[in-house]
């Protein structure tokens, strides 16, 4: 899924041939201020048939100017869509024919195509096979390889009565054998909808999109009407201004820069996120992340790894680490769990010497009614578990030592254990929840931007408040049920805030279906994924901080670009205006600041950057402004000042060099 490259040959030639399709009105008017650039050089054209031969050759080089200002204009936004479009092809090319192995209403087997499957049809996989369609896991657990959707190398596990149920079609089984239930129709994959989005990101626009256009149409409106009293001013005045001069000052003072590229830089934004493996449901998605004001994040599985991890081994007085070690390591060996395989981990890093195999062991698995598990084995029955289980099973209590320790891991948040047998505790394994590396960084440069991060988990104010104060988020709510998590998403969309979630658990739809942004996990359940507007190929729930900046980037190149448009527009005022009124009234030669060398060569230097300009900003348009986290105010500052500042200076310069070539090689 990596976005091909803009200067691919292919990609040049369809985007120079879907911008020459866009010259047409039917298509132009959606983008006013471009549109109004047209019908200019129309105007132009015309009077090019009508004029002395005195003007035929200023009046050519203008129209032509005018006809690549449009033909540059509709190239920025033809060269995102055709990307994005070969992005599509990319993906449909790397469909195979797959078929099915469906169990039909009898419970008998049957080989299908996979375009035969239907809702509900419920499909075997085994190892080394490819999923037919969209699903999720009914029954078994698999090691499945979505390298050939997501790009992501790794096998990841799924299984079924979890919150990562959801398959994807066109991906391989690696081990074992599942039953999935098909949840999409042919033509409604996952797959196709990517396709459908991404050829379908060049007809969707943003609301701030959509202001901004009316923004600018408002702004070409009032210079139009401008433009037209110096026509009748003119008249008043008995001097002859000719369309030609008219139409320059009109499209050099409208904001073509920004019309030009305002679709361009929304399809970039979609791009850039794709290229981060996250799929954006619509515009609007990426557009309310640039403005978010809170994120409320889940502990378990995002800001934690999610699998408690042994992160020490307490004795009780009377035995030593290694008996200690020993007795976990048998309690633990069969023990195939994330919090088993943990165990055995520490001990062989900590205390190899207690390490031994669990020849003829018998396993005894968790059980919900016991709370404890561990092995029986040569005479020895070992369990681990929870406390009051354990102290049951031994009949004996723990020691005032051992009953201070527990209580210590669990005023930190973490989860003791008790090791014994039915003679004795030989002490406890404090298992923690291991909290992700650099969110403290990235919290805080969320922070740095004036969002709050708020913590909300089911688990206890203890255990929750530990977590908080380690991972430094700003908030924390414990003990939240789904209804809690809605509730609460409410209560600060309320106060006026817009809010970001992540999740991937059927209880996480709701609040994922009403949060601003709802980051829903691909290998969630396929709940999450109806009810998120954007949903993360790689299942990274902290991928939410970089969707953030994305977001922001967007909306700071846009309204960079809008700053610098509209300063370019008052610079090239002193170059246009001068030219029109000198040979009319000589007593403004003193507004001839750049000291052009005649009122033909300033305007058709001023319409030759104006058309230069645009094809100049494509590039910064796609990659975008580089975002540095800073509160809101000092970005503003920091664009007026780079953007606005250099939209002033740069035609000065740019005009007074092309108005010093022109002059040079006789053009005018």
């Amino acid at each position: 899924m990596n976005a091909p490259s803009v200067f691919d040959s292919k990609i040049l030639r369809r985007a120079i041939w879907n911008a020459v399709k866009k010259f047409n009105p039917v298509l132009l008017i959606q983008n006013p201020v471009i549109f109004i650039t047209e019908i200019g050089a129309i105007l132009t054209t015309i009077e090019l048939f009508i004029s002395p031969p005195s003007q035929i050759l200023f009046i050519l080089q203008i129209s032509i100017w005018l006809w690549f200002t449009v033909l540059f204009a509709n190239f920025a936004e033809a060269l995102a869509e055709s990307r994005n479009q070969a992005q599509a092809e990319s993906l449909r090319s790397s469909r195979i024919e797959l078929f099915a192995r469906l169990i039909d209403s009898s419970g008998r087997e049957q080989r299908v195509n996979a375009n035969q499957l239907k809702m509900g049809d419920v499909v075997v996989v085994s190892a080394g096979e490819a999923i037919p369609g969209d699903g999720e896991i009914i029954e078994g657990i698999a090691s499945i390889d979505e390298s050939s959707v997501t790009g992501e190398s790794n096998p990841v596990i799924r299984a079924a009565g979890s919150d990562h149920t959801g398959v994807l079609g066109g991906t391989k089984v690696l081990s074992d054998e599942i039953r999935i239930k098909i949840r999409s129709s042919a033509g409604e994959s996952f797959l196709d909808r990517m396709i459908q989005l991404i050829e379908g990101a060049k007809r969707k626009r943003t609301h701030n999109e959509l202001a901004l256009t009316i923004l600018l149409s408002g702004l070409t409106f009032i210079f139009l009407t401008v433009v037209c009293t110096f026509k009748i001013f003119g008249i008043y005045f008995h001097a002859n201004i000719s369309i030609t001069m008219l139409v320059s000052l009109l499209i050099c003072i409208i904001p073509t820069t920004i019309g030009g590229l305002l679709s361009a830089i929304g399809i970039a934004g979609i791009n850039r996120l794709m290229k981060k493996r996250v799929l954006a449901m619509s515009g609007q998605a990426v557009e309310a992340a640039g403005d978010i004001d809170v994120v409320l994040i889940d502990k378990t599985g995002t800001i934690t790894i999610g699998n408690r991890q042994a992160n020490e081994l307490i004795p009780s007085p009377g035995h030593t680490l290694e008996e200690l070690a020993e007795a976990a390591y048998l309690a633990s060996y069969c023990d195939q769990t994330g919090e088993g395989k943990s165990i055995i981990a520490w001990i062989n890093e900590n205390a190899p010497a207690s390490a031994r195999e669990c020849q003829g062991a018998e396993l005894v698995p968790f059980s919900a009614s016991t709370r404890l598990s561990g092995v029986n084995i040569q005479g020895r029955q070992i369990r681990k578990g929870a406390i009051d289980s354990i102290e049951g099973f031994a009949g004996i209590g723990m020691s005032f030592q051992t009953a201070e320790a527990v209580r210590a891991i669990s005023e930190s948040g973490g989860t003791p254990l008790l090791v014994a047998d039915k003679q004795c505790i030989f002490g406890v394994i404090h298992l923690k929840d291991i909290v992700k590396k650099g969110l403290a960084e990235q919290f805080q440069r969320l922070r740095t931007m004036g969002i709050r991060t708020i913590m909300i988990t089911g688990d206890n104010p203890v255990t929750a408040a530990a977590i908080a104060k380690e991972a430094g988020v700003d908030e924390f709510r414990a003990q939240a049920t789904p209804e809690d998590k809605l509730s609460f998403l409410f209560e600060q969309q309320d106060a006026g805030y817009l809010v970001a979630m992540t999740g991937d658990g059927v209880n996480d739809a709701p609040a994922l279906a009403f949060a601003n942004v709802g980051l829903a996990m691909n290998a969630g359940t396929q709940a999450a994924k109806e009810a998120g507007n954007m949903i993360d190929l790689e299942s990274d729930p902290t991928k939410l901080f970089e969707i953030i900046e994305i977001g922001k980037q967007m909306l700071m190149t846009r309204g960079a670009l809008t700053a610098f448009s509209i300063a370019n527009d008052l610079a090239k005022y002193f170059a246009i205006i001068p030219a029109l009124l000198i040979p009319l009234f000589p007593a403004f030669s003193h507004l001839n600041i750049l000291n052009l060398s005649s009122p033909k060569s300033a305007v058709l230097s001023a319409v030759i950057f104006n058309a230069l300009i645009i094809i100049a900003l494509i590039p910064l348009a796609f990659r975008g402004i580089k975002f540095v986290p800073q509160h809101v105010s000092q970005i503003l500052n920091r664009n007026l000042l780079i953007y606005g500042a250099g939209g002033i200076a740069l035609p000065f310069i740019g005009i007074k060099a092309i108005d010093l070539l022109i002059h040079n090689l006789g053009l005018i």
